[in-house]
């Protein structure tokens, strides 16, 4: 599949804000994983604002954000910067570009909910020959139908499904992902795609999300507009109406205007090059 150029247009600006961070124990996962240590190379591919770059930098010596999309790759700099991260390059390409950039060995290369906007199987590749002997691609997403933990006992949940309905009313029945149907991407579970690739089927472990996560109203509407179903762009000169009357939904469901984030827990699959 064909890197969309316009699939995230506009959303970079609210993903910080607005998305979900990944459980608080994956650094100690993969570190006693992959016997991480400091040392060795870290590429995240699709690293959007550096989300997974960052947070697992002090595993690494060196980590490499590649991302196709230009406000991204800038976003990303500007966390690491604010981070201290100093052994670090931004390098604008997809993974199927990997083979031409010649970079230098990586001890890991992750994917942060990106690999399946990827032609899987030649980016698998391109990933396998990207890593030293002994080097893990490393899958990283929520995974929503992990039971959740009990509710946050002081703030009601962000009510996703009238949202949705209202964001249909503006973008129509069928949902978009840039140019195409948001259900163009393969839903195949990457251990399967992984199973016909040279690194064979891979190991899939789960660290626990994180209970809680509470979001104010503009929190919640940053997270819908860094969506590519709801990027900015798709609203046209209807934005602002918009946003408007999803800030009135939202004070009308919570009078303190704060909500729980539940995005699951975090799915971690493993691929490790011979």
């Amino acid at each position: 599949m064909d890197y969309d150029p316009t699939q995230f247009s506009g959303t970079a600006p609210y993903y910080v804000r607005g998305r979900p961070a990944y459980s608080a124990e994956l650094v100690a996962v993969l570190a006693r994983e992959l016997g991480l240590d400091g040392t060795g190379r870290l590429l995240d591919v699709g690293s959007g604002p550096g989300t997974v770059g960052v947070q697992l930098a002090p595993l690494f010596e060196h980590v490499t954000f590649l991302e196709p999309d230009a406000d991204m790759l800038a976003e990303a700099r500007t966390h690491a910067t604010n981070d201290g991260l100093t052994a670090a390059e931004f390098v604008r390409a997809t993974a199927e570009e990997l083979p031409r950039l010649e970079l230098a060995p990586m001890r890991v290369v992750t994917f942060g909910q990106s690999f399946h906007r990827t032609d899987r199987l030649r980016a698998a590749g391109a990933v396998y020959d990207a890593l030293e002997p002994g080097g893990s691609m490393v899958l990283i997403v929520h995974d929503a139908t992990r039971p959740p933990p009990k509710q946050h006992p002081d703030v009601p949940p962000i009510p996703h499904d009238d949202i949705d309905r209202l964001i249909r009313t503006y973008l129509g029945p069928e949902r978009r992902s840039g140019a195409r149907p948001a259900t163009s991407y393969s839903t195949e579970p990457f251990e399967e795609t992984l199973a016909r690739t040279p690194f064979g089927r891979p190991q899939v472990l789960h660290a626990a999300g994180r209970p809680d996560i509470v979001r104010d109203v503009e929190g919640v509407i940053a997270g819908y507009l860094s969506m590519s179903v709801a990027a900015p762009p798709l609203f046209g000169s209807r934005l602002p109406d918009f946003t408007a009357e999803l800030r009135s939904l939202l004070e009308q469901r919570s009078p303190t205007g704060l909500f729980w984030d539940w995005p699951g827990d975090t799915q971690i699959v493993i691929a490790t090059r011979p």
